[in-house]
């Protein structure tokens, strides 16, 4: 045997990653810039749409929340008529039926004694008329009682007993 080996060469195993470099630039995939834009402009679009119709719903959500608020007080504040025979906010607290000294107002001892989980932001009395009214994220309801409807969108919060 000799020292000298003869070794065969294929021109096209010899260097594959020739290979690959030749075959690359004639593949080309991916997206075009016209096609992306088409998509940013579609999804413009949905959002034109859609950020409104959610900021009403938002809206729609704040004034029917406060108004819930406002309507659920109404039976504490009957039920502290009942007690006490006054809606009256003005002086100290008063001894009522119930054997206990209330006010009428939003605090413990007023219409938070008869219901924890009031929320209200005003609640003014006289001896005969009561004053309720609630915020939510600008949106204000109140009702003037015994007996009246919760108005929704209200131009301002309870400041009388009369409204």
């Amino acid at each position: 045997m000799s020292d000298t080996y003869l070794v065969l060469l294929d021109k096209e195993k010899e260097n594959p990653m020739a290979q690959l470099r030749h075959r690359l630039p004639q593949r080309e995939e991916g997206f075009t810039l016209i096609e992306l834009l088409v998509v940013i402009v579609i999804i413009g679009i949905l959002l034109a749409i859609a950020v409104p119709s959610y900021l009403g719903f938002k809206d729609r959500a704040n004034q029917k929340a406060s108004a819930a608020d406002v309507r659920s007080a109404i039976p504490s504040a009957e039920a502290y008529f009942s007690d006490c025979n006054t809606y009256n906010t003005a002086g100290a607290a008063y001894a009522c039926d119930d054997g206990n000294n209330h006010n009428f107002n939003t605090t413990a001892v007023g219409l938070l004694g008869y219901d924890s989980g009031l929320k209200l932001d005003e609640a003014i009395g006289n001896a005969t008329n009561y004053c309720l009214s609630k915020t939510v994220n600008g949106k204000i309801a109140k009702v003037v009682g015994p007996g009246g409807t919760v108005v929704q969108n209200a131009a301002a919060v309870c400041t009388t007993a009369t409204g």
